[in-house]
C-alpha cells in the first residue's frame, strides 16, 4: 500500500531559465520548503517525481524553488501544474489544540444544543483567523470563524466539531 500524501503547494510556472519553479503554497509550514527537504511532484495521471530542494526564496508572495538535478527551464517545464506533496511520515507532530486541515475537513458540525449543521468541506484563510465552510444538507454553505468564542470542541478522532453560534451566524 502506498503511503498517504498531503498537498503542500502547486507548481504554477517556471521562473527564469535556470530551472527555478514558482509555487503557490498551500501550507502554513515554512519548513516544508527548506533546503534538503524532499517533496513529490504529482501529476494528474498519478505519476510522481521525487524532488530534493536545493534553494528556496519568496518573491511577490510565491515560493521560488530549485530542485537537485534540474538546472534549466527545459528540465522543469514538465512539472508545471503538478501538485507538490509530502508523505504522511513527513508530517510534523502538532501541539495540543493544533490541527491539520485534512483532520478538520470532513468533520460534522453540531451546535451546543445538539443541532446538526452539516460537514466542513473547505477551510479559508482570509486573514486574522481561518474560516470553515460548512455544507448544509439541502441548504447554503455556512461560514464558521475559527475563534474560541465560536468553536467550543473539536474531536478529530470522532470527526465532530461543536460550535456556539454567535448572533447572526446562522441567518
Amino acid at each position: 500500500m502506498t503511503e498517504k500524501m498531503f498537498t503542500i503547494g502547486k507548481i504554477i510556472n517556471t521562473h527564469g531559465i535556470h530551472g527555478e519553479v514558482k509555487v503557490m503554497r498551500i501550507t502554513d509550514f515554512e519548513e516544508r520548503f527548506a533546503v534538503g527537504e524532499t517533496v513529490y511532484a504529482v501529476k494528474e495521471d498519478g505519476k510522481q517525481v521525487e524532488l530534493v530542494i536545493t534553494a528556496h526564496r519568496i518573491h511577490k508572495g510565491y515560493d521560488l524553488i530549485f530542485f537537485k538535478g534540474f538546472g534549466t527551464i527545459n528540465e522543469v517545464e514538465h512539472l508545471k501544474g503538478t501538485q507538490l506533496k509530502i508523505t504522511e511520515g513527513q508530517l510534523t507532530e502538532l501541539g495540543e489544540n493544533e490541527f491539520y486541515y485534512h483532520e478538520i475537513i470532513g468533520c460534522d458540525v453540531y451546535t451546543v444544543d445538539g443541532g446538526v449543521l452539516g460537514e466542513i468541506k473547505e477551510i479559508l484563510s482570509p486573514g486574522a483567523n481561518d474560516v470553515w465552510v460548512v455544507k448544509q444538507p439541502g441548504g447554503k454553505d455556512i461560514l464558521i470563524p475559527y475563534i474560541s468564542d465560536v468553536v467550543i470542541e473539536i474531536d478529530v478522532k470522532a470527526q465532530n466539531v461543536v460550535i456556539e453560534p454567535m448572533e447572526g451566524l446562522l441567518d
